[in-house]
Formats: C-alpha cells, structure tokens, sequence
C-alpha cells in the first residue's frame, strides 16, 4: 500500500557526507570530516524570535563536542532575518552567544538556489527536512542519513530533541 510517508527511493540519494559548505571565514566544511559523528545542521538568523536558541546551541556544542556529536550554523536570509554580511553575523554570534560550533556563510536553505545539502536531505527525509524557518535542525545519523527532524519552535535543550540526540550517540 502506497503512503505518503514512504521514502522509496531513501536508499538511493547518497549521505550526508558527499556534501560540503564553505564556512564564514572561507575555509571549507566538509561533512565527510564529521563521518561517524551525530551532525545538526540548523539554518539561523540574528534577527529572527528564535536567536537566543544559539545559547542552547552554544551549550549542546560544548557538553557534545567530545562525545561525537557536531553543531553547523548556517545562516540564511530566506526568511528575510539575516541581513548582514557573513562578518556582520560572525561578530554578532561571537558577542552575543560566544558561538564556537562551525558556521557557514550566508546561503539559500529553501527554493530553486537552495545549497545542495538542503535538496539532498529533502530527497532523503521528504518534507521535513525543509525549512519552514529560522532555526530548523536537521540531524544527521552515524551513517550520514537524516535520522530528524525538529522544527524551530522545539528548542535544542527539550527533552524531545535530546532523547534523539542522546539516542544517536
């Protein structure tokens, strides 16, 4: 019986780890460096009601970083809440949050010109995986799969999304 929430073709889009972003000083992110690590991915914003989840980003990096888990921040305008250039967005993470977890520069999460990360993980997850907003976490499994999604009202510090983070390391 045919479902909407089948992923048929799942085994056939790759992994995560095929994928790259260049971060917000230039150098670049290859996720294949993270291979056999539990990955969250989180398009983020400064101006958006959901910045002071990067505190709680902040905090699941340093309690995580040791124990196999990695944090990407990946700043998007798409939601019209993220202005500033990628200086501009380091700075502001950096002074406000004392961010530390790898960032990206400023790219497209959703739309024709989304980076290819983001079309990847909708073939592999379906329409979870596209962000709705700010502050939409993907999380990659050991195996370099989407393993969740969580939209961007559930915070990084609930316990709905540290049971999957606890249960993926």
């Amino acid at each position: 019986m045919f479902s909407f929430f089948t992923k048929i073709a799942a085994a056939n889009n790759g992994n995560a780890y095929e994928y790259e972003f260049t971060g917000i000083d230039g150098d670049v992110i290859k996720l294949s460096k993270y291979r056999g690590k539990v990955i969250v991915v989180v398009n983020v914003a400064s101006r958006c009601g959901y910045t002071p989840q990067y505190e709680d980003l902040q905090s699941l990096w340093k309690n995580y970083e040791n124990k196999n888990l990695v944090i990407i921040g990946v700043p998007t305008n798409n939601f019209r809440q993220e202005p500033g250039s990628n200086k501009d967005i380091k700075d502001f993470c950096e002074t406000n949050f004392g961010i530390t977890f790898p960032m990206t520069e400023k790219i497209n999460v959703i739309g024709k010109e989304s980076h290819p990360f983001y079309k990847w993980a909708r073939k592999d997850f379906g329409i979870g995986a596209i962000p709705k907003w700010n502050f939409h976490k993907i999380i990659i499994g050991k195996n370099g799969r989407v393993a969740d999604t969580f939209s961007s009202i559930t915070k990084p510090s609930s316990k709905k999304f540290m049971k999957i983070i606890e249960d993926l390391i």
